[in-house]
């Protein structure tokens, strides 16, 4: 692994092949920055399990990792045939009943888990099966049936997934399944929590109130994966209502056409800098290490892309919960960003649009941080911070320069961990208003003593003054590490 700091960050999923306390250790000795727990499957007390070696491991490599809880949503399946599965050939007739027994599928019909589906469609809709393996057009409705004819076959096995092309699925955002994981998720005390589905801004608000009532600070990333979700008016919502996007390209794919998948990963890319919103970029990014030891060529340049595009975090799914090759997926991600971050990147103006002038004190105070940062040759900006906000803000700028957000807050620790170029740093000690002096002799050992910086070096630091009083970031200094 390179000693080089890297400022892409890397979720991973954890599932049967990564979640032993040897795997975890590993993946995160790879560089792994935050985990993410499928709610999808899984009992509490799995999840609990697993947040707790992720801790342990984390603890073990001396790092600060992230959890992030990712909630089902309104999956829309249909049920189980008699037989395991059927297979189905173009121009075939098939039924979709919403009053068979969701075990009883035949060659002919299967059963269906969301009832409501009947009232979402009408002749002439297209249905997407098995993530649009198959496709089917809808005939007619009638009464708890919606007879189809199949336009792409093939198999189609149990529980398979449901979508309709262009959206337009009534579902709620959040089931009372997700409702109950939500509390459990908060109760383990991740550190996000994806909300899957959201239609807008409304969806994610309504699950901030379920999280604020269990008590929890857990932030929340919105899964952008439906047609209605990419309209520009609700995508500007999401993302003020949100902590973090993640660009859901599974569900996504589906919903909107798999040509239009691209564009839209753009556009969010360029938009989440002006609501100061932190962006993942998931799904399929390296599908072949599911079962092969090293990604395609392709692969590595859909990373790069991200990667050069700004995004906060790139993500794995299938490849570290269930391939073969969980540590090498994180090494082989690793090495794509690490490779990829050499590169000299446009000046942030024209790579990243972050809303100026500032809202806030403490965002000017990040905005001159890193305007200085580029104009003079500093090693490092040591951001003292209660929240993570200005590292936040500091993030939303390209740059070079690593972020070290200094804090002794274990729930900022965990939030900082998802923030493009930000290094979660613990100061065990919280300094009080006379202790300004004795915080910047303890950064600069800490910086000497870690080989971060030499003597000579320039680093900046911010705070806010009084020190130790929570109330937001409002000075910045430029000083020498080995300077008296």
């Amino acid at each position: 692994m390179s000693d080089r700091i890297r400022r892409t960050k890397i979720v991973a999923t954890i599932g049967p092949s990564s979640e032993s306390p040897d795997v975890l250790d590993q993946l995160i000795g790879a560089g792994v920055n935050v985990v993410r727990l499928n709610f999808s499957h899984g009992t509490p007390e799995e999840h609990r399990t697993r947040a707790e070696n992720v801790r342990a491991a984390a603890k073990n490599n001396g790092v600060v990792v992230g959890i992030l809880a990712d909630m089902q949503g309104p999956k829309i399946r249909i049920g189980k045939f008699k037989t395991g599965k059927t297979m189905l050939e173009p121009g075939q007739k098939f039924i979709i009943d919403g009053a068979l027994g969701l075990d009883d599928g035949t060659d002919e019909r299967v059963g269906l888990t969301y009832k409501e589906l009947i009232d979402d469609v009408e002749p002439g809709a297209r249905l997407l099966l098995n993530d649009g393996l198959i496709v089917m057009d809808v005939d007619e409705v009638k009464g708890q049936e919606i007879h189809c004819t199949v336009v792409i076959g093939g198999v189609l096995s149990n529980n398979k997934g449901i979508n309709r092309a262009g959206g337009g699925l009534s579902a709620a955002a959040l089931t009372d399944k997700d409702k109950e994981d939500i509390k459990t998720a908060c109760s383990i005390g991740v550190d996000y929590i994806a909300i899957s589905f959201p239609r807008n801004g409304a969806d994610m608000e309504y699950a901030r109130r379920l999280v604020e009532a269990e008590g929890s600070h857990a932030g929340l990333v919105a899964k952008v994966e439906r047609a209605e979700a990419v309209l520009d008016e609700n995508l500007k919502s999401i993302m003020e209502a949100s902590d973090v996007v993640m660009v859901a390209r599974g569900d996504l794919g589906v919903e909107i056409g798999d040509a239009a998948v691209p564009p839209v990963q753009k556009k969010m890319l360029r938009m989440a800098p002006k609501y100061n919103c932190p962006i993942i970029v998931a799904t399929q990014m390296m599908e072949s290490m599911c079962d092969n030891p090293i990604p395609t060529r392709a692969e590595v340049n859909d990373v790069a892309n991200a990667v050069l595009d700004g995004a906060d975090a790139v993500m794995l799914s299938g490849e570290s919960a269930a391939g073969k090759y969980p540590v090498e997926a994180v090494l082989a991600m690793h090495r794509t960003c690490i490779e990829t971050e050499k590169q000299r990147v446009l000046p942030s103006s024209q790579t990243r649009d972050p809303r100026f002038p500032p809202h806030s004190v403490d965002e000017c105070i990040a905005r001159q941080a890193m305007d200085s940062a580029r104009m003079m040759d500093i090693r490092a900006i040591m951001a003292f911070t209660h929240t993570g906000n200005t590292t936040l803000y500091m993030s939303r700028h390209l740059g070079d320069v690593p972020i070290y957000a200094v804090t002794a807050s274990e729930e900022t620790l965990g939030r900082v961990s998802l923030f493009r170029n930000v290094n979660p740093l613990c100061m065990p000690e919280n300094y009080g208003p006379q202790d300004a002096p004795k915080a910047t002799l303890d950064i600069k050992k800490m910086l000497l003593d870690n080989g971060l910086a030499d003597e000579k070096d320039l680093i900046i630091m911010t705070f806010g003054t009084p020190m130790g009083e929570a109330g937001g970031t409002n000075a910045m200094k430029i000083i020498q590490v080995g300077n008296d």
